[in-house]
């Protein structure tokens, strides 16, 4: 498509969890230094909670890379759309551990306390890891807590960390999940970029891509990315993607309000973000009717 016209390496805004593309921002860092801390304390529980699209299953990605595989075993659950033995058996699968198909629930339980207790003797800590956590059930989220119970007279067998959005907040206030809730030690929230980190954020992924440039995206183009993405790095992502490929298009070597404001119109999820800093969907309608033109009044409604 576009790489050899703006000399890429690779696609810098693609939706896939690509560590490669992890930007260090303030946020980022702080949750998973807390993780760390926190598994390095003993902690039984962490929680992430983070809106759609602000970066959490990368952040998944980054810690499982992160951590000490002579200090860690890690069991990362990607799909939270399981029953009791569904849970243990993805754990068991995690770790190493085969078992037979047709074993009950008691069966599996029996097996995964005997391979924590096996890697505690190895001075291994297992971290079970949880992504979409907002969509499991109260049962299995009551079954996370009971695995919590599994510990020597000193020492968690192994900790967990939820990953969810704020739906899970939610579901954790109700009084039937109180237990969980309690035992949850440490909690971060993962917030959008603000203005200033949604430019480091798009300087970095496009010298990460292998761009050696000046900035790719004007000034102008960036103020109005933000306000029609609430700093929410997917929709950034989305955005830039689709600018790029309009640029292309047209032949042009910079992103401009032109190229924004195509992608825009083309994603309904920033176009109706964008109607909000607009007076009514009349105006947002001229705006984007005169793309071409950079007038001092299409400018003076972006800013």
């Amino acid at each position: 498509m576009y790489l050899e016209h703006f000399e890429l390496d690779k696609f810098p805004f693609t939706l896939t969890p690509n560590t490669e593309f992890y930007c260090a921002l303030p946020n980022y860092n702080d949750a998973i230094n807390l993780i760390k801390i926190s598994l390095d304390n003993g902690e039984g529980f962490i929680k992430i909670i983070g809106e759609v699209g602000t970066g959490k299953t990368l952040l998944c990605r980054k810690l499982l890379n992160e951590l000490d595989e002579q200090k860690y075993v890690t069991a990362y659950i990607a799909n939270p759309n399981l029953d009791h033995a569904s849970l243990y058996g993805v754990i068991l699968a995690e770790l190493g551990v085969t078992y037979q198909t047709q074993a009950t629930q008691y069966e599996l339980l029996k097996i995964l306390n005997t391979k924590l207790l096996e890697l505690y003797q190895q001075n291994k800590h297992v971290v079970v890891i949880v992504d979409e956590a907002q969509a499991l059930t109260d049962n299995i989220l009551e079954a996370i807590r009971l695995l919590s119970n599994l510990e020597t007279e000193t020492s968690k067998l192994l900790q967990i960390v939820l990953f969810g959005q704020p739906e899970l907040e939610k579901r954790l206030n109700k009084r039937n999940l109180r237990q969980l809730r309690q035992r949850i030690v440490f909690s971060y929230y993962l917030t959008p970029l603000n203005r200033a980190e949604l430019d480091d954020y798009i300087f970095y992924r496009l010298r990460a891509a292998g761009y050696k440039y000046e900035s790719l995206f004007s000034k102008l183009s960036r103020r109005l990315l933000f306000k029609a993405t609430n700093g929410t790095p997917r929709l950034v992502n989305v955005l830039c993607h689709k600018a790029l490929l309009a640029s292309f298009g047209y032949n042009k070597r910079k992103v401009t309000t032109k190229a924004i404001l195509l992608a825009i119109k083309d994603t309904e999820s920033s176009l109706t973000i964008l109607k909000k800093h607009f007076i009514g969907v009349f105006v947002l309608l001229i705006l984007i009717a005169i793309l071409g033109v950079e007038s001092y009044y299409a400018l003076r409604l972006i800013l």
